[in-house]
């Protein structure tokens, strides 16, 4: 019985979704690792308002993903969620803020460092929603594909 629930979709959908909530602690309580990756970003690319409300944005929308992952929609769901890791590898590799962050103690002093803890998973969850995204498109059934022909 559990083998027929245990499928790949279903366990890179899990893997994506306990990522995505378990950083929504971070991102909505405006932690100090927040404001640390988000200051950054926002410095490098000249927009301030993005230092203080992007943690908010990207959390609502890895929100919205694991929502959508648990519904008929989950391919769409998989395909947001490649953007919004696709931006995290992104910035990860290509401005100031590096692979590896600082760990921050209560207070909000530096007490160490993630090992690239952060950027391996953004890369696993990328990963895992490519892996559905691909699964879908190649599918007969493809809720990707069908969704494109009602639009075109």
């Amino acid at each position: 019985m559990v083998k027929r629930y245990l499928t790949l979709k279903t366990v890179l959908s899990a893997f994506i979704i306990f990522v995505f909530v378990q950083s929504l602690f971070f991102k909505f309580s405006n932690s100090f690792e927040t404001q640390y990756i988000f200051g950054i970003l926002g410095e490098w690319s000249g927009l301030d308002w993005f230092g203080v409300y992007g943690g908010y944005m990207v959390g609502i929308t890895e929100l919205i993903v694991s929502i959508i992952l648990v519904t008929r929609y989950n391919p769409i769901g998989a395909l947001i969620g490649v953007g919004v890791m696709t931006g995290a590898i992104f910035f990860h590799l290509a401005t100031p803020l590096g692979v590896v962050q600082p760990v921050f103690d209560v207070a909000g002093a530096i007490i160490g460092d993630d090992a690239g803890t952060l950027f391996i998973m953004a890369c696993l969850v990328w990963l895992s929603a490519a892996t559905l995204v691909f699964r879908d498109f190649t599918s007969p059934n493809s809720v990707i594909r069908s969704l494109i022909s009602k639009v075109m």
